[in-house]
């Protein structure tokens, strides 16, 4: 998929993006429950992916959830608590734009949780998590990741375009400079929360087209569903695939 065309990426756009419409149906049809988790380095591209994700779906049966900082009311909660009133019912498909692995990530880095409750987390969210897969929920975990000097240039970006202004924030700041602690926590939460019932899968997002198409083609190939044209699912192992300790090496160091 590297080096695609403008041409060529509206067309391989367009062909996922009516697979996409097509398992809608289907998934509204028979009542179905998805969850999209979407994480990622900051600045990987998850906005821009979840836009070609949800450009052409339902709106009413298609959410996205974007969690913000944590009211003061929120903080005395069972952590889980905001956000199970966000999970999806019956026929709904929802993106969560970052989720409770927060907690893993950004919280843990900046010092926004302890570390017991980041410990707390961990023995947690993998039985919180097959709770839901037990209960007929569809979920996917993607991790979009890019290399360091891509990071950077594409933060710089962020600075200097005044249509992205809303961006930016304090967070971005430090991805760079914490570069090496937040590969360290994303390889724990690798490690620590991928498992048969809901693997991490990774995208390698240095090239944002392919990697959009990419993470759509695997996302619709992991379900079945009528009139599937699997000749517009071609899967590219080199930009998304799952995680292992096998393929540790391969992730953006």
């Amino acid at each position: 998929m590297g080096g695609k065309g403008t041409k060529e990426y509206e067309e391989s756009l367009r062909a996922l993006q009516i697979e996409l419409v097509k398992l809608q149906a289907d998934l509204i049809r028979t009542e179905a429950r998805v969850l999209v988790i979407v994480e990622g380095r900051d600045a990987a591209g998850k906005d821009g992916t979840i836009k070609r994700l949800t450009e052409h779906m339902s709106p009413r049966d298609t959410r996205v959830f974007a969690p913000s900082k944590p009211s003061d009311a929120e903080t005395k909660q069972w952590y889980f608590q905001r956000f199970t009133p966000h999970l999806p019912s019956g026929g709904e498909f929802v993106i969560f734009n970052r989720s409770w692995y927060n907690r893993a990530g950004v919280e843990r880095v900046m010092g926004f949780a302890t570390e017991d409750e980041v410990e707390s987390f961990f023995r947690t969210v993998d039985d919180f998590e097959r709770l839901q897969v037990r209960d007929g929920l569809h979920l996917r975990k993607y991790y979009l990741d890019i290399d360091r000097d891509e990071q950077k240039e594409r933060l710089e970006e962020r600075q200097n375009d005044p249509l992205k202004k809303w961006k930016n924030s304090p967070i971005d700041a430090s991805a760079s400079k914490k570069w090496d602690v937040y590969t360290k926590a994303r390889d724990d939460m690798f490690r620590r929360t991928s498992f048969k019932e809901a693997p991490w899968r990774v995208v390698k997002a240095d090239q944002k087209k392919p990697a959009r198409l990419a993470m759509l083609a695997d996302l619709i190939g992991s379900f079945d569903y009528k009139d599937k044209d699997e000749s517009v699912l071609k899967r590219n192992r080199m930009l998304v695939f799952p995680w292992s300790k096998k393929i540790h090496a391969r992730l953006a160091k």
